[in-house]
């Protein structure tokens, strides 16, 4: 007779609680898949797919997207895709389009003060001042309140500082302010008045039309932005006198809109992820700008580019011609004028700390770098 062994009791429940155990741990480590419905939104950026600021705009979409999990998932198209660059904001209010990537100065036409986010000398404060005005000193109500004057209902997130703009491009040197006169030239938002009362003929082309027009000779000459975009977008091949430093845009941003009713079907942790991505993308703009605009500086030059600074004297012309547009603007538009005051309030207190704790860089890279006096 065979005798049946069987595992006493105590091995039995051990060896099944192990067995049990061991499923269960299998499925924890089994790849946790959400099951949640991807929601898609079509955007469109203001910019040419080769710009630096198309590649900005996917950079924020891809910080969206990969925070998401795989539950928001944003496409950018670039400038035209959909609609003009200049009808992005009546695309997305209308739901043409969820949601696009620009700036609020390509607005202007709709109210003058949607220019006052990075037109004009911005009472000394530069790109990450005035966004921080935008956000922390009032200017982000002021804002909302203009676009429901206009019957724009969106949601708007501003964000990435831009580097002080060139005074623009031309055949030749501007030696002063009477050289302007009766120049055609390029520029947007309340640059445009600016330029027009120092005498230029101005046309606010879309980024992707100026190079063209001013290889036609449709305009004499124009401004963009920074040294990645212009030499990427052709300007050295038409232009070889770049004027740096201006009054007129130093203290511009980008601005990412959503559609309201998109925005607000939205769970609250997906719009936190968006919040939290514009903060993000901002920081990585600003280094990006720093890294890659230094380097295509350095190439416009070899590419046989002069580059100048804007003299002192039209820098001056500037200012008094701004004095004059804010002025008249301020007494035509109850709103311009409540954006101008609450601009001046943040900056006399904001200015004053910048100014006074700021050392002067420029000094610190003369003694390093100045011809002649390189160290080692």
């Amino acid at each position: 007779m065979t005798e049946k062994t069987t595992a006493p009791a105590p091995r039995r429940r051990f060896l099944k609680k192990a067995a049990v155990s061991a499923g269960a741990a299998g499925a924890l480590a089994a790849p946790m898949v959400s099951r949640a419905q991807t929601t898609s939104l079509r955007f469109q950026s203001t910019w040419p797919s080769k710009d630096i600021f198309h590649e900005y705009a996917q950079d924020f979409a891809k910080k969206v997207n990969d925070m998401a999990g795989g539950r928001l998932k944003i496409e950018v198209l670039p400038a035209g895709a959909v609609v003009p660059a200049f009808q992005l904001l009546e695309a997305v209010a209308k739901g043409t389009l969820d949601g696009g990537h620009g700036v609020v100065a390509y607005h202007y036409g709709k109210n003058s003060a949607l220019a006052l986010w990075g037109s004009g000398p911005g009472f000394g404060m530069d790109a990450n001042m005035l966004l921080a005005w935008h956000n922390y000193g009032g200017g982000k109500a002021l804002l909302e309140e203009i676009y429901k004057s206009i019957n724009i209902d969106v949601v708007s997130y501003l964000y990435g500082p831009m580097p002080t703009q060139p005074f623009g491009w031309f055949k030749k040197p501007v030696a002063n302010a009477s050289d302007l006169k009766g120049v055609k030239f390029r520029t947007v938002g309340l640059a445009v008045d600016m330029y027009t009362d120092m005498g230029a003929a101005v046309n606010p082309l879309p980024g992707g039309e100026i190079v063209p027009a001013l290889d036609r000779g449709l305009i004499d000459g124009a401004e963009f932005n920074n040294a990645s975009s212009d030499r990427v977008l052709g300007f050295p091949d038409v232009a070889k006198n770049c004027m740096l430093q201006s009054f007129h845009q130093c203290n511009e941003q980008f601005e990412v809109l959503f559609n309201r009713g998109k925005y607000n079907a939205l769970p609250q942790e997906l719009k936190s992820i968006i919040d939290y991505a514009v903060q993000a993308a901002s920081a990585d703009m600003s280094w990006k700008a720093v890294h890659r605009n230094s380097q295509d500086y350095q190439e416009l030059k070899k590419a046989g580019v002069k580059f100048y600074k804007t003299p002192d004297s039209i820098l001056r012309a500037q200012l008094a011609s701004w004095d004059k547009i804010v002025a008249k603007k301020g007494e035509e538009n109850p709103l311009f004028k409540r954006v101008i005051d609450s601009q001046r309030a943040f900056a006399e207190r904001a200015g004053a700390w910048h100014s006074d704790y700021t050392v002067d860089y420029r000094m610190a890279y003369n003694h390093y770098f100045a011809r002649g006096g390189k160290k080692a």
